[in-house]
């Protein structure tokens, strides 16, 4: 925070008619102890509240709020060897992101301390979780009633709700965000004053007012953000693209790392793919036409759900594109709700399910539990390997490949485009059959025994099964998914 928008904070703590749960007024006793049990307290404390923070303030009288200085120090404070605000940090679960603020008024020194709202679970300090009752600082498993509403608040909130940036005024809310893009893509007219635009803003949960100001939350930030890097704790979350030279990641041709939040940047991001991507001639009857040699639909959808499934509580990495000559990887950090095996039949499952009604809303991605099959439906329209799920140990990585002759394709290649052929005719009521294989692999009538081997194989991997056991013909034998 600046100073303009630090000296509005501490007026609007001053004028809260007393010390709330979420708000500590101190003068100078900063004891390192007593300081990591309060910042448990206040975040707990803050959540239970629909407070995006709760605030530490040295240098104000606690009664009568008036400012009377400071002698604390925080970025000269030492707990042992180590810096104070690491000491503290290291000791919370969850780690939160910390803020002193050092200023002053008056002459006056005043220190603020920003504690952000507990997210998914009761802050700890030193392994024990703490609460604020009335002014008092309490361990929380002293007041079960005050756990169980904790734990039921924390259950429902989400990523999407908690705070990007906050205390800012009318203007630095529409500097920071790319209001009039909202406008367009949502289909709505654009208010002629500001309380109007504002108004609308906060009836999609992208910003909220607290102390008299208006705070920015992650989900207004990451999808209409004008510049991610006004954001700290969301700027590694921008969607980054990297093409590379040949089949390795040896060397870089260019790395585009995005700043526009996803809703605004999403079209651009997708058309600048589409460009690096190589193009086959295509000639038609009449004419030339050039088309790329993936198909634009399965990019788009595949990029919309690396942004939409994202585990966001992994930090220092966001969704990426990688482009290299015989592929192309799309990765998002953390592992999907939903197996890799039963992306096409099963609902999707979203950890920010904000952000997927907004996003689907605003036509960036296809409706609830149509895209993974699209993306498979459009890969067999243009005859190429199936598209790879590979999970990481923190992130799910997708990888469509270019064209590639069958004889050259490997065994689990040939599996994986059987058992993915199997579930799109499934999930649109038909059957897999040798014909159909055999479209599917622009195979000869003719080399039917061929797609024969292959429905073989996938049969031994227990990936399909035949739809009618008792079926004594082969040659006409109709095939499902194991899981139908």
């Amino acid at each position: 925070m600046n100073p303009i928008q630090l000296r509005r904070l501490l007026a609007d703590l001053q004028n809260l008619p007393s010390e709330k749960e979420w708000v500590e007024f101190k003068k100078n006793r900063a004891d390192a102890e007593d300081i990591g049990e309060y910042i448990s307290a206040l975040s707990n404390t803050a959540r239970l509240k629909s407070e995006p923070y709760g605030y530490m303030v040295w240098g104000i009288e606690d009664q009568t709020h008036e400012v009377v200085g400071t002698n604390f120090v925080p970025e000269l404070s030492k707990q042992g060897n180590e810096e104070l605000e690491h000491w503290l940090v290291r000791l919370l679960t969850p780690r939160l992101d910390l803020r002193f603020y050092s200023f002053s008024i008056e002459e006056k020194s005043i220190v603020i301390l920003e504690v952000p709202a507990a997210l998914h679970t009761p802050v700890q300090f030193k392994g024990q979780e703490f609460i604020r009752i009335g002014s008092l600082k309490k361990k929380l498993k002293e007041y079960p009633e005050k756990e169980r509403e904790l734990w039921q608040v924390l259950n429902a909130s989400q990523f999407e709700e908690a705070i990007a940036r906050s205390s800012l005024d009318n203007n630095e809310v529409l500097q920071l965000l790319d209001y009039t893009r909202y406008f367009e893509i949502t289909g709505q007219p654009l208010p002629q004053n500001s309380d109007g635009i504002l108004s609308k803003l906060k009836s999609d949960s992208l910003i909220i007012e607290s102390l008299g100001s208006w705070s920015i939350t992650n989900l207004g930030a990451i999808l209409f953000a004008k510049n991610l890097n006004e954001f700290s704790r969301l700027s590694r979350k921008a969607l980054r693209v990297i093409q590379y030279q040949g089949k390795s990641r040896i060397k870089t041709i260019r790395e585009a790392p995005g700043t526009k939040g996803y809703a605004i940047g999403f079209e651009a991001a997708v058309e600048y793919i589409n460009n690096l991507l190589p193009r086959n001639e295509e000639i038609g009857q009449a004419l030339r036409k050039e088309v790329g040699m993936y198909p634009e639909l399965a990019i788009r959808e595949l990029v919309a759900n690396a942004i939409i499934h994202q585990d966001f509580t992994i930090s220092g990495t966001g969704p990426m594109v990688e482009i290299f000559d015989d592929r192309i990887e799309i990765t998002n950090p953390g592992r999907p709700l939903v197996d890799t095996l039963r992306m096409m039949d099963e609902p999707p499952r979203s950890r920010n399910e904000s952000l997927a009604s907004l996003m689907r809303r605003m036509n960036i991605c296809e409706e609830r539990g149509s895209g993974i099959d699209k993306v498979v439906f459009e890969v067999e329209l243009y005859q190429l390997p199936a598209p790879n799920f590979t999970l990481k140990e923190q992130s799910m990585i997708v990888t469509l490949y270019a064209q590639q002759e069958l004889q050259k394709m490997g065994k689990d290649d040939r599996i994986r485009a059987c058992y993915q052929h199997a579930c799109l005719k499934y999930v649109s009521n038909e059957q897999l059959t040798n014909a159909s294989l055999r479209k599917r692999f622009n195979i000869a009538d003719q080399n039917a025994a061929q797609a024969s081997r292959i429905i073989s194989e996938t049969l031994a991997s227990e990936l399909i099964k035949p739809e009618d056991p008792e079926n004594q013909s082969r040659k006409h034998t109709k095939y499902v998914p194991y899981w139908a």
